[in-house]
């Protein structure tokens, strides 16, 4: 598709966002019941789809679920409070989260001190009970109105950005179990919220991570990627923090590390699932305050980025098993974005395929117009179970076999991958480790540390491994 027409359907697209044409979804956050009824009462009739929420943990696990158009919320939660303090800590929770939501704080003991912190803390407005219904209907339509334009005008900037970025990544994704990913990537895109990527190992989280940076505001600075899996212990600080001439054997020269590398741009740590426990406080500790230190130094350096992580591994258990940080989990994962697997996704198979073969027969200069369809077929019946990237590194080769003008299911080399095992005395000792290693990925459900540990191998040169066979 031509670049003029692909920005033609981009901008249609942000100019025409489904969610315009929906009724006003409000979230009323409030603990006395005859105040969400008569909220009820009088919304519903207005089109507006009402949910209710009768503490600030309920309000949380709403945001983390659903999206609204607009929130409600009381500022007084435990019988006989009036401070207001339990709903203005929640109110800059919600800001922090997303600054572009309106949210409209209540209260029965409303004063001037109050709604005046209230407004300082990213309230639109501020309604005392009992209200005037006519007020609070205006305030409500004012404030959607407001707030679904800025959300075209973020969308817009966001796409146009997108298209400006040089080298960005060819995000493709048509399957239906890809449609939440994109959803979650136009929404958390443009803000500064930390996220964790997951998904099997070359599923296309680095591609996540690059498109999440891609449509943020911090697109014109770097994004410094960090593959934590494969940095040695001992390293972990000196790569991420830097160092100072003298602070160990080897530091001759000062030495500027990742994070300030990435200052005022994204960080985006791979593999973080197999930081050592020890090194998780370090980390922790710049992600509470911003400020590194470099080894040798005690200056401490203000840093401002955007921490986008990823992990094959499954963190959750690994925290339950002492192996990482709880809390450390916390200040990752603002946002949980999970990428399917490429077998369930198949639908994509055939478009990703066709850009790996112009990629690659554009980079070796081999006239190939497509595949056979026996080869679709047989890629379409593959488990991948390297995923994007081996579908990658299998388009490479068969562009470098293929003899015609069509990739032929030979040329894949995928078949002959079934009966290798049978074969063995005819194999290269190559094509042996590539196999094992394929299948301690299979085996361990792309778990790195896992596998290594069954190969016999330490962690990076499992990863270096990975990379020469392009698992």
């Amino acid at each position: 598709m031509p670049t003029s027409t692909k920005s033609q359907e981009l901008r249609s697209r942000a100019l025409s966002h489904p969610h315009e044409n929906r009724a006003p979804r409000i979230l009323a956050a409030d603990d006395q019941p005859h105040i969400l009824e008569a909220l009820q009462l009088l919304l519903h009739p207005h089109g507006y789809r009402l949910e209710n929420a009768k503490s600030p943990a309920e309000v949380r696990g709403a945001l983390a679920t659903d999206s609204y158009d607009a929130l409600l919320i009381d500022l007084n939660y435990t019988r006989d409070t009036t401070s207001g303090r339990e709903g203005l800590d929640l109110l800059s929770e919600i800001v922090a989260l997303d600054s572009t939501l309106p949210v409209i704080v209540m209260t029965a003991w409303g004063n001037v001190e109050l709604a005046v912190e209230a407004m300082r803390r990213g309230a639109r407005d501020f309604i005392q009970k009992p209200w005037e219904n006519d007020r609070l209907l205006a305030v409500l339509r004012t404030q959607i109105e407001l707030h679904r334009a800025l959300q075209r005008a973020e969308r817009l900037a966001a796409e146009n950005r997108l298209l400006r970025v040089q080298g960005r990544p060819e995000f493709i994704a048509a399957a239906p179990t890809m449609q939440p990913v994109l959803g979650t990537i136009a929404r958390i895109g443009p803000s500064d919220a930390n996220v964790l990527i997951t998904g099997e190992h070359g599923s296309g989280k680095e591609v996540v991570a690059q498109t999440l940076h891609a449509l943020s505001s911090r697109a014109s600075r770097s994004m410094i990627a960090v593959n934590t899996g494969a940095l040695a212990e001992g390293l972990f600080e000196s790569e991420l923090f830097g160092h100072v001439k003298g602070a160990f054997t080897d530091a001759r020269t000062d030495r500027i590390g990742r994070f300030e590398l990435a200052d005022g741009g994204t960080v985006f740590l791979d593999e973080i699932g197999n930081v050592p426990i020890r090194q998780q406080a370090k980390l922790l500790r710049v992600l509470e305050s911003g400020e590194i230190e470099r080894v040798g130094s005690s200056q401490s350096r203000k840093v401002d980025v955007r921490v986008i992580s990823a992990t094959n591994s499954d963190l959750q258990a690994a925290c339950s098993s002492g192996q990482f940080r709880e809390d450390l989990l916390f200040r990752l994962n603002t946002v949980e974005i999970h990428v399917p697997p490429l077998r369930e996704r198949r639908e994509d198979i055939p478009t990703l395929a066709a850009h790996f073969l112009q990629r690659y027969s554009s980079r070796y200069r081999r006239e190939i117009d497509g595949f056979d369809s026996a080869a679709l077929q047989v890629m379409a019946q593959y488990t991948w179970p390297g995923n994007v990237r081996e579908l990658e590194h299998t388009l490479e080769r068969a562009v470098l076999m293929c003899r015609g003008r069509e990739i032929q299911p030979a040329d894949l080399g995928l078949n002959t991958q079934r009966s290798q095992a049978q074969n063995l005395e005819e194999l290269s000792l190559e094509t042996v480790e590539a196999l094992l290693i394929r299948k301690a990925l299979q085996r361990f459900e792309g778990n790195i540390s896992q596998a290594a540990e069954a190969l016999g191998l330490s962690r990076g040169a499992l990863y270096r491994r990975m990379e020469k066979y392009g698992l």
